[in-house]
């Protein structure tokens, strides 16, 4: 036993000296570990934070490049109003009724009256309204939405009636004072996200007089529930008048809404009163206030402000006259053209200034419509962009040229008079085309953080404009502070210009889930602005960091590569210039050389490389691999690779004029409509397709041979395959 107990002993004296020695030890191994975990975590979060944001700049720059889309489009219906000659006897009029804006011939009562009368039928199970509203019926309209019941067409016609009435009465720039209120809520873009504007309501009440709100434009498009956004901030603005503010956004405009799903969304849901929402909605859009100003201190507008900017002028301007700001107002007669004192400088000036008179030395001319003209100018580094910012309002996509070299500094026209030159005063443009500018940099500028306001190049509309440019009309104004919207912020809502510009946005995850944060401002008579955040989604707050950035990645990514698809042709012609010896690979710079010049994204191409494409055992790119996660659908046979991807390029265009041609909505339109569409809408890209091509094309589609086309199963041929969700798929 005596063995034993010395055994014992010893065992236990062991151990002590162990821990002894392992405390000695202990601080300084504590802290290498925590350095190593440390280092390790900073690396994690920064590898994080790049693939964030360059997910957001990809989100950000398709978004971008579908708005200059729109704008080429628009250019494109200008075009059609134009050339597009009678079929079937319904001609223009088929594409007018929702670009022009359409002359009412019944009286006011008349319309009353026609509304009333429409009768709803007893199996309508949903909200049942009355004018003037009451408490109950908003209360009838948010319950009813929040159960997926669709408003009857009738009641939906007769408040926009009432709703157009009162905005009638509405100035262009709305004046409050947080004396009335105790505080002011301050919502941005919501683009049919219904879920979020009930949020807010949630969080900070429904609209009252104790409880005022003002939206800051850009209601619908995009999301599924624009019209029962529109429904609910209509029935509260009717019943809260001095309570409820709605400014105009770059969305509320019928030709955007063609694009970007609005139109669509109001035809299936109303196919027998569809087409008289609509029309209808272009005259409320168009009467909406451009700006609201809080105790003549803080100025709130949708997209921005240019150099050019002038409250008191655009107190003045007729709003209703401008039914979409992506088209210039009409005038019979143009200016009196002046000739140049050489053909190239004058046809950069024309390209530059925006309205300006034709430089090409023909003569006026009355005509029936008056083509758009569009401004070229890429970068806002112009020697010309510092100077004029809404001379330039809407700008043709993607097609950069240098800045004028001859433009004098007084941008005055050189003239030739016999052997000298004469300077001339550039005439000045009509108070429509003023009025015009006026709106356009309203609803589709952005800050930025450099002085000086130039063309807004990337999104083709609007302008940029600097911190200079924001002081200039704070001061001149007697303001503090610019609201503004337009802009998707990744918390909500971002501050600029030394906090003089604030811009909001109220749609959480719109790029994808978990994506960004919707936010809301309250105002208080001290004017400091308190920030409000929120996020709508179940799912999101069960995802970590690294599942959210992973999943919009993803998204991301598989948009990107679909662009890189669309263009395929021009990027492979590309590749092969640098290729010379047909190895199939490329320099790392060299790709991201050719992908930029093609796609003019201005996105990190180096970064995204790994994520894009592979690299060859030499370390230069394999630029084929570009392509080897996607490819078409069920490609029609007789149309060929290159006109494949024109198709699937310019599908959401073919759609939108489609949708025009498709009167009925039944899916489906004539292959007469079809050839002869196709004609113009490729004559105006400038897309080499022969009239054999076209025929060919048309009787392959018409699938049962009934003469009409299934635009759905054209659609389907022309989509593109993710080959990696396809494995996905057939694992699940």
């Amino acid at each position: 036993m005596g063995c034993g107990t010395s055994i014992a002993v010893e065992n236990q004296t062991r151990p002590s000296e162990t821990d002894r020695s392992v405390k000695q030890h202990s601080p300084a191994l504590t802290i290498k570990a925590a350095i190593l975990i440390q280092r390790w975590y900073r690396r994690y979060v920064a590898r994080l934070e790049m693939r964030r944001r360059y997910t957001w700049n990809i989100f950000q720059s398709i978004e971008y490049a579908g708005e200059q889309d729109q704008l080429q489009l628009s250019s494109f219906f200008s075009f059609m109003l134009d050339n597009f000659t009678q079929m079937n006897g319904n001609g223009p009029d088929l594409i007018s009724h929702l670009l022009d804006s359409v002359v009412d011939p019944l009286t006011e009562e008349v319309r009353q009256l026609k509304y009333e009368q429409i009768v709803v039928p007893e199996s309508y199970s949903g909200p049942r309204i009355s004018f003037p509203l009451s408490v109950t019926d908003t209360n009838a309209l948010l319950s009813a939405f929040k159960e997926e019941q669709t408003l009857h067409g009738k009641y939906v016609l007769q408040l926009l009636y009432e709703t157009k009435k009162f905005l009638k009465q509405m100035p262009n720039v709305i004046y409050l004072s947080t004396s009335y209120a105790k505080e002011i809520t301050i919502c941005g873009d919501l683009h049919g996200r219904l879920d979020d504007l009930l949020l807010i309501f949630y969080k900070n009440g429904l609209p009252s007089a104790e409880n005022p709100y003002i939206f800051n434009g850009d209601f619908v498009d995009r999301g599924k529930k624009s019209i029962e956004i529109i429904i609910i901030l209509f029935a509260f603005l009717l019943l809260y008048p001095d309570h409820m503010h709605l400014n105009r956004g770059n969305h509320e405009d019928h030709i955007m809404n063609l694009r970007y799903g609005f139109t669509r969304e109001v035809m299936q849901k109303y196919k027998t009163h569809g087409r008289e929402i609509l029309q209808l909605l272009q005259d409320v859009f168009s009467l909406l206030p451009l700006a609201t100003v809080i105790d003549n201190k803080v100025l709130i507008v949708h997209g921005g402000i240019s150099d050019k900017t002038d409250l008191d002028f655009l107190s003045t301007v007729e709003r209703h006259k401008v039914k979409s700001a992506l088209r210039l107002p009409k005038r019979s007669v143009d200016h009196p053209n002046v000739r140049s004192c050489s053909r190239s400088s004058s046809r950069q000036r024309s390209r530059s200034r925006l309205g300006s008179p034709s430089s090409n030395g023909r003569s006026s001319r009355t005509s029936r419509r008056t083509k758009k003209h569009f401004t070229k100018q890429g970068s806002c580094s112009s020697s010309s962009s510092s100077s004029s910012s809404s001379s330039s309002s809407i700008n043709i996509p993607r097609r950069p040229l240098p800045s004028p070299s001859l433009l004098s500094p007084s941008d005055v026209l050189q003239v030739p008079f016999l052997d000298s030159f004469v300077s001339l005063e550039p005439p000045e443009p009509p108070r429509e085309e003023l009025e015009w500018k006026q709106i356009v940099d309203i609803l589709w500028s952005d800050p930025k953080s450099q002085n000086g306001c130039c063309p807004n190049s990337f999104r083709g509309g609007g302008c940029y404009f600097g911190p200079d440019v924001t002081q200039t009309l704070l001061q001149k104004h007697g303001l503090c502070l610019l609201i503004r919207s337009h802009e998707c912020k990744q918390e909500g809502y971002e501050l600029c210009h030394d906090g003089q510009v604030i811009t909001i946005f109220s749609a959480s995850n719109y790029y994808e889930e978990g994506s960004n944060r919707g936010a809301y401002i309250k105002l208080g008579p001290e004017l400091v602005p308190r920030f409000f955040q929120y996020q709508v989604s179940r799912s999101t707050r069960k995802l970590t960091l690294h599942q959210r950035v992973r999943a919009a990645e993803g998204s991301a990514l598989r948009a990107l590569k679909e662009k890189l698809y669309a263009h395929r042709s021009e990027l492979v012609a590309a590749f092969q210039q640098y290729d010379i010896d047909n190895t199939g690979r490329i320099s790392v710079s060299e790709w991201a050389l050719v992908v930029e010049s093609i796609l003019r994204m201005d996105l990190p191409w180096r970064t995204l490389r790994p994520r894009l494409a592979r690299l060859g055992p030499d370390g230069d790119v394999e630029y084929e691999s570009c392509f080897e996660d996607i490819s078409p659908g069920e490609p029609i046979p007789p149309v060929t690779p290159n006109l494949a991807e024109t198709l699937y390029r310019y599908r959401t265009d073919l759609e939108i004029i489609f949708n025009i041609i498709d009167k009925d909505h039944s899916g489906k339109i004539s292959i007469e409509e079809f050839r002869h569409t196709w004609k113009l809408f490729s004559s105006h890209l400038g897309v080499a397709v022969n009239d054999q091509t076209i025929d060919d094309m048309a009787r392959s589609i018409d699938f049962n041979k009934d003469g009409s086309i299934d635009f759905n199963e054209f659609l389907e041929a022309f989509r593109v395959v993710h080959k990696l969700d396809v494995k996905e798929q057939q694992q699940g």
